[in-house]
């Protein structure tokens, strides 16, 4: 007898089970994975207790336990979002190909307070101005048409790492110090690579793009990028046999490449195609320690009627990679928007209301684990053939 969703979930949530110590800590995160999987609009524990028990005086008891499953009960985060991911890379890979690019991003979550671990002031584009609100950095593997987030680290900003008593305040352990962004995106990259996950290209904005270190580091792991960078970063143009030009800030390159614009069509948009005007060439950037590097590709991104170059792209792709196929590659960084958008609009991503940094983890793993269910679902049910080459690869639509 063929096996249903239904079968599936509960032989996954046994799958996962399987990575805590004891039976109660199975029910619980069965209970909160069934909970932030049900059709309610809010997803926080309250909410889920309420639904789980179906009667109001257990309500309370059944929210101390989850509030206990997710602020202080000792079970491990990794292994659980580990055998997530291997679970929906297994089904995109065998219904899609072979997983292409690494993607790393940072959201907001906004907060009402400032208590809660990490939270500050600042612009975030979740809510298109300032607020309150901690920042997430994840990591999302993706094939052509499927894509699956696999992991998150909370930003802990410089002003409270210096902090202890603040941090100790919010429940952020003592070993916790301050991280760049940039770190917690090599760190999660270095743990998918020890863990056996299957390569793909690493893309990336400024914040991670402009890091030297963060792209040597990207070497040393054997994984190739296309990461964006600043326009003042200095680089030299490789020209015939070889030979070096000056050292030029990439604007005043990228300006030069006028002349070798091509359109490119990278995908079918909702409305329209998406297309820009590309160049390209090889250079070397220019570093201070005195080491010569491997030259690499420079991409500007120069739109019709705007006034200069408007991206530009460090990448590490082979030579003969083409222009479209380079273009087409970096510009999938957008499959980390629509997977934020669907962890929080129907997962509740950033819906945990708790001032624990143990906690906030502990949602998120949940979380990117009904994920990685309903990616493998997903990926299942609506093969390419059943879509279409540039239908919407979401499972949120697809439903």
């Amino acid at each position: 007898m063929e096996e249903d969703a239904g079968d599936r979930l509960n032989r996954y949530l046994d799958g996962l089970g399987k990575q805590l110590r004891d039976k109660r800590q199975r029910a619980s995160f069965a209970m909160y994975a069934l909970g932030l999987l049900s059709d309610g609009e809010r997803k926080s524990m309250e909410p889920i207790a309420a639904r789980a028990c179906g009667t109001p005086d257990r309500t309370q008891a059944v929210h101390e336990r989850l509030v206990h499953f997710t602020s202080s009960a000792a079970w491990r985060d990794e292994p659980i979002r580990r055998y997530a991911a291997r679970y929906a890379i297994e089904a995109m890979e065998a219904c899609d190909g072979p997983i292409q690019t690494w993607v790393v991003d940072d959201t907001g979550f906004l907060k009402q307070g400032k208590h809660s671990p990490g939270v500050q002031r600042q612009y975030t584009g979740s809510a298109g101005k300032t607020a309150n609100c901690q920042i997430g950095v994840s990591l999302l593997l993706a094939t052509e048409r499927t894509h699956v987030a696999t992991d998150f680290r909370l930003y802990v900003p410089e002003s409270w790492a210096q902090d202890r008593d603040r941090c100790r305040s919010a429940h952020i352990p003592d070993d916790v110090i301050y991280e760049p962004k940039w770190a917690l995106a090599l760190n999660m990259i270095e743990q998918a690579v020890a863990a056996g996950m299957p390569k793909g290209i690493v893309l990336g904005d400024c914040d991670y793009g402009n890091k030297t270190i963060f792209r040597d580091m990207l070497d040393v792991l054997g994984l190739q990028y296309a990461v964006e960078v600043q326009s003042t970063m200095v680089l030299r143009r490789v020209g015939k046999h070889g030979k070096l030009g000056k050292r030029l800030p990439v604007a005043e390159v990228g300006a030069g490449l006028r002349r070798e614009l091509r359109t490119v069509t990278w995908r079918e948009g909702s409305k329209a195609a998406l297309y820009s005007r590309f160049a390209r060439m090889r250079v070397v950037v220019d570093r201070d320690d005195g080491l010569m590097r491997e030259p690499q590709w420079l991409l500007v991104e120069w739109p019709e009627g705007a006034p200069a170059p408007t991206k530009f792209v460090l990448s590490t792709v082979p030579v003969t990679t083409s222009l479209k196929q380079m273009v087409r590659t970096f510009k999938s960084r957008w499959r980390i928007e629509r997977s934020y958008e669907d962890l929080k609009g129907e997962l509740g991503l950033d819906h945990y209301e708790g001032r624990s940094f143990l906690g906030w983890h502990h949602h998120v793993t949940v979380v990117l684990a009904c994920y990685a269910f309903l990616v493998a679902e997903h990926a299942r049910s609506f093969p390419p053939s059943a879509r279409g080459q540039n239908a919407d690869d979401t499972f949120v639509h697809a439903a």
